[in-house]
Order: structure tokens, then C-alpha cells, then sequence
């Protein structure tokens, strides 16, 4: 069997494999068998998003956690953050989220964290597969006789609402503030608009009618146009764009203009150094960010260090340096002084934070970074070989990266959680930039594309 786990848990298409019944049930076992108490019942937070396998997956999982004696703990549709706040605050042994995040409804996926709140680390992933890939695996229930009970959390919700109000400076309010939300009719669905409209906003909502098949569907981070349309229409402060499990975040400034992770961490990172809040004065970004980012923490004398592509490693990498502050341009945003993970509502109280206290529009305060023109193709590919031993696509890389010198750069990688081969070039630039990436991108599809 091929491996489970890619950059973000496991995912893949429902009911087809890993993402069947059968291994969320088995996933729930071993989940359970490794983070089982010795003496007294184990306790695991399950959540989902809004997608409609949701609910096949939840229960097999929770079946298989109180197999082996767990008692499960359902808190129903909730943001990831929501869940991993909720493992590390009510003394939960693991949390577990039925979510494909940005992927269409007809995907699913499963991700864990552990009981502190952080996602789980590779040993322990590897742990997890050699159990639910072993054929002998039914033998671990076989001595357990007082198999787990299953609650519902009724008020999840508004236990992560007060933790991310807790994030805030005290009394903050953001009387005066328009903003266009975009839920993407997922997991924030709910929580979201309720927040920012207690915090004082004046919220217009879009994207908040989940039927199960709609989550993602052109709206949310990965497609911005609906917003940035309701931004100019309503002549709103802010738009706010949420995948579909919410934990990132994609914003629209005032003139219709979208902002990414890479500028919202320059925002931030400005903001938290000027208020003494940087500890370390380092930002943390993934290999991925914009050569613009790097400029300019440079120029701000702020150190970057660069983690690889995953939240997780962007996590790891900020503990191992001791900084605050990091994330992804995908819009995974992570403040490791208030939550564990990259939390995408989080990093909207935090924007909208600096908006009000600079007393500054997010355009002007977006100043701070200039973008180097980026393209990005995602190739599907039929299988995933090292780049390295294919001769023709290592040619067509360094090929381009010859002429491009210092100007620029190529970055290859595949996708950990979908079939693809990502292409990304930065350049001088749009049209030098374009022209590049097609050129890597149609060798990768020549060799190694689907269509092939």
C-alpha cells in the first residue's frame, strides 16, 4: 500500500481509497491504540467541516476510537483551529478533523493533533500507518471489553469564539469597520460572522449556505472574484477569505485588491515588531513565499528563515528558532503566542487589529511589500518520481534558472495531498516570468502528465 500521509494529514477522494469507512475506522484504532491512557478512558475531540462525507467518516472514526475504549467527544462542524484549541483546553488525549480543507466536496481527509494542540509529528504518523496498513490489526480490540462512549460538545463554537477574543488588546472593538466575509460555505460558516459581528463590525456574509456539495465551489481563498466584486459594491473596508475548514486566510483590501499570506505576514510582521511583540525579531515562511517577502523583512531588519511547504514544518521550524510569527502564502498564517496552528479567523482579528490601530487602510499598510510577479502551474501527473532522475524536466529547470541568474528563481515540487506537480517562477517580469514557468510546465506534463 502507498503511503498515507501527505504535507496535511491524509486526504483523498471519498470513498475511494485511503478515504473509505473501512480506514477511517481502521485510522480511529490506531489513533486511539497510541494515545490511550493505561488506567482510565482516553478522551478525542473529533470535528469536521461541511462537506457531505463528512458525517460517513466522523462516525467511522469515532467507531473506531471507542473500540479501543475511547470516548469520543463530537464537536460537530468546527474550523481545524477550532479543534486543535479545543484538544489542548479540555484535556483531551488527540483531536481529530474530517476535512479536505480548500479541496472540492468530493474529497475528505483526516488530520490529528496531539494533545497539546500541535499536529502530529512524522514518527507518529508513521506509527499510525504501520497499524492501519498491519493485517492483523482487528486483534487489538479483541481484549477490550468496556469500548468508549459517544458525546455531542454543544457549545464548541462559543468556547473558540471567547479563546480568539482572547487575542485581542482588551476592549478592543471594531466599531467602524465594513467588512465582505466569504466563508466558503465551510467550516467558518457559523462562527465567523458572529464574531467579528459581536466584536462590532458591520458584517456582510457571503458564501454561508453549506448544502454538503458546495464547500470550495468557486468561492472561499481559492477563488477570490465574488469578493472582490462585494468589496466594490459595498464599498467595504476589508474582505475576508476563508478556505473551507478555515485555517487560512486570504483578504481583499478596499480597492478590490487581494492580499495573500506572504503580505499579510509583512503587515503583521511590521505591526508586532513596532509594538514589541517579535520575539526573536524573526519571521518564518516557507520556500514558497515571494522573493518580495524576504526584501522586505531585509529592509525592516527582521531575520527570515525559510521552513519546507506545510504548516507543520512552518510550526516546527518557529519553535526550533524561537519566533512568533510565520506561515504560508496559501494564507496559513501562524501566531505561536496565541494558538498552535495556522488559524485563518485568528489572522483575521489580527489584520483588522492593525487596520484600527494604525488607523490606516490595508492597501496603504500592504505598502510595505512589493511583490516580485509569480506564476504558478499545477501539472497533474500520473506518478510522483524524484525530479532529479528524469533528464529532460532537470534540463528544462536549469535551463531557465541560468537565464533568469539573479533575477529570479524555479521551484518544482509535488503536491503532498493532491496528483499534481506544482511550477512556480518569480522573474523580472509578468511576461518573462509566464513564459518561464510554461516552459518548465510543458516538459513536466510531457513527461510525466496524466495525459500524457
Amino acid at each position: 500500500m502507498s503511503k498515507l500521509f501527505g504535507t496535511d494529514g491524509i486526504r483523498g477522494v471519498a470513498n475511494q481509497y485511503p478515504m473509505t469507512s473501512e480506514m477511517a475506522l481502521k485510522i480511529g484504532k490506531a489513533v486511539a491504540s497510541i494515545f490511550k491512557r493505561p488506567d482510565e478512558p482516553s478522551k478525542f475531540i473529533i470535528g469536521k467541516d461541511t462537506r457531505i462525507s463528512g458525517d460517513m467518516l466522523e462516525n467511522a472514526v469515532a467507531s473506531g476510537c471507542c473500540a479501543m475504549g475511547g470516548d469520543v467527544f463530537l464537536a460537530g462542524t468546527l474550523p481545524t483551529p477550532g479543534i486543535a484549541f479545543l484538544t489542548a483546553s479540555t484535556g483531551a488525549d488527540a483531536g481529530i478533523v474530517i476535512s479536505a480543507s480548500h479541496n472540492p466536496f468530493y474529497d475528505n481527509g483526516i488530520k490529528i493533533f496531539k494533545n497539546s494542540g500541535y499536529k502530529i509529528s512524522d514518527e507518529t504518523e508513521a506509527e499510525i500507518e504501520r497499524l492501519v496498513l498491519n493485517e492483523n490489526m482487528e486483534l487489538l480490540t479483541e481484549a477490550i471489553q468496556h469500548t468508549g462512549r459517544v458525546h455531542p460538545v454543544t457549545d464548541a463554537g462559543k468556547k473558540y469564539s471567547r479563546f480568539l477574543k482572547k487575542s485581542l488588546p482588551q476592549n478592543m472593538s471594531f466599531n467602524g469597520i465594513k467588512i465582505v466575509m466569504d466563508c466558503s460555505n465551510g467550516a467558518t460558516f457559523r462562527v465567523a460572522p458572529e464574531l467579528f459581528a459581536e466584536l462590532g463590525a458591520d458584517v456582510d456574509a457571503i458564501f454561508i449556505h453549506p448544502d454538503g456539495k458546495n464547500i470550495n465551489a468557486n468561492c472561499g481563498s481559492q477563488h477570490t472574484q465574488g469578493l472582490i466584486n462585494a468589496v466594490k459594491e459595498k464599498k467595504a473596508d476589508i474582505g475576508l477569505a476563508f478556505d473551507g475548514d478555515g485555517d487560512r486566510l486570504v483578504a481583499v483590501d478596499e480597492t478590490g485588491a487581494v492580499v495573500s499570506g506572504d503580505r499579510i505576514i509583512a503587515v503583521c510582521a511590521k505591526y508586532l515588531k513596532q509594538i514589541g511583540r517579535l520575539e526573536g525579531n524573526r519571521v518564518v515562511s516557507t520556500v514558497m513565499s515571494n522573493l518580495g517577502l524576504g526584501l522586505a523583512l531585509k529592509n525592516m531588519g527582521i531575520e527570515h528563515v525559510l521552513s519546507d511547504v506545510g504548516d507543520r514544518h512552518v510550526v516546527e521550524k518557529m519553535i526550533s528558532k524561537g519566533a512568533v510569527l510565520g506561515g504560508e502564502d496559501s494564507g496559513h498564517v501562524v501566531f505561536l503566542d496565541h494558538h498552535t496552528t495556522g488559524d485563518g479567523i485568528l489572522t483575521a482579528l489580527k489584520l483588522i487589529e492593525i487596520v484600527k490601530t494604525q488607523s490606516a487602510s490595508l492597501s496603504k499598510l500592504c505598502r510595505v511589500m512589493t511583490i516580485f510577479p509569480q506564476v504558478l502551474i499545477n501539472v497533474e501527473v500520473r506518478h510522483k518520481p524524484v525530479l532529479d532522475t528524469l533528464p529532460e524536466i532537470k534540463d528544462a529547470i536549469t535551463s531557465v534558472e541560468h537565464r533568469l541568474g539573479d533575477k529570479g528563481r524555479v521551484l518544482v515540487r509535488y503536491s503532498g495531498t493532491e496528483p499534481l506537480c506544482r511550477v512556480m517562477v518569480e522573474g523580472p517580469t509578468v511576461e518573462e516570468t509566464d513564459a518561464y514557468c510554461r516552459e518548465v510546465a510543458g516538459v513536466i506534463e510531457k513527461e510525466i502528465g496524466k495525459r500524457k
